[in-house]
């Protein structure tokens, strides 16, 4: 084992600050470190927290926070947001509002851009899960960017998923469409102190219950995340499900599926960046050639010669 992972896992935060920044952006070190990590992982609860913006992911993932360190356990955080498609900057506004938790003990948050990947999970995401794993977090929740009906990645890449919904929001339509009110584990309605929530929460439960499901039957649940109700009665919920993952074997399958997504998204990214050099190094063949065959073969030979 290297020094540098040693210090890690005894708790280093700075250390394990570097390990993720390295394995973020997929440097030889960082995918050394990944290597490591990846040994030991296979053990943490992953837990996915998505719904559209503004349903407040990021007050329930504080009040998750807070349960399972009470608990006594040791807890990471993965949040997502959405860069610019003009500066490719992010705001990591979601990091803002948990300043608070960040002081907690055995609490480490760590914010990333999407970079621009549609689906709400890159591989930066993936990587940072299993490297997590490995470290020894019991509990890593992860943010996805606000969501829409399709954005239905995080299916392979967390063992629990939690859907958030808010009243006055028109979800009450929502729940009868097919995407990503079909993925939920537990669907939560969020600020259920507001009018409507009533509406919303039987709105879900009747789309749950005309559906025919194998095993596990989503709950629903209302909560308050930043009156701190309902996420006592959530934590018991995901934990009933923890429980019924481990009871099935689908624990075990949902790492493997988190793993082979993960291997298969850094190899597509490291084929797309190859491709955008080569295309880059090369942009005048686009205006030399007349025909668009002919300019495809040539590109496709010096993509050939770039990677082998």
């Amino acid at each position: 084992m290297s020094e540098i992972v040693k210090r890690a896992l005894e708790g280093d935060e700075l250390v394990t600050s570097k390990i993720l920044t390295k394995i973020e952006y997929m440097t030889p070190d960082g995918l050394e470190y990944l290597d490591e990590l990846s040994a030991r992982a296979g053990k943490a609860h992953t837990i996915g927290i998505t719904g559209i913006p503004g349903a407040g992911k990021s007050s329930l993932i504080s009040g998750l926070i807070s349960q399972y360190s009470k608990r006594g356990l040791k807890v990471g955080v993965i949040m997502i947001d959405p860069s610019s498609p003009i500066s490719s900057g992010s705001f990591m506004g979601n990091r803002i509002r948990m300043q608070d938790k960040t002081m907690l003990k055995n609490v480490f948050i760590r914010s990333i851009a999407s970079r621009g990947h549609l689906g709400g999970v890159s591989s930066e995401a993936i990587m940072l899960i299993e490297a997590m794993d490995g470290l020894g977090y019991d509990k890593i929740l992860v943010e996805t960017v606000g969501a829409g009906q399709t954005d239905t990645e995080i299916m392979s890449s967390v063992h629990t998923i939690i859907v958030t919904s808010v009243p006055g929001t028109g979800d009450e339509i929502q729940a009868l469409k097919a995407g990503i009110m079909e993925i939920g584990d537990i669907y939560i309605v969020n600020k259920a102190d507001l009018p409507d929530a009533n509406v919303v929460y039987d709105a879900i439960k009747f789309s749950i219950d005309s559906a025919e499901w194998k095993d596990w039957i989503p709950k629903v649940i209302k909560v308050s995340a930043l009156k701190g109700l309902g996420i006592e009665e959530l934590v018991n919920e995901i934990e009933t499900h923890l429980e019924y993952l481990r009871n099935t074997g689908k624990f075990e399958d949902k790492v493997k599926e988190r793993r082979r997504e993960m291997i298969e998204l850094i190899i597509r990214k490291w084929a797309n960046d190859k491709i955008s050099k080569v295309i880059k190094e090369n942009s005048s063949l686009i205006y030399e050639k007349n025909e668009l065959r002919k300019t495809l073969d040539a590109l496709f030979s010096k993509f050939k010669n770039n990677i082998c």
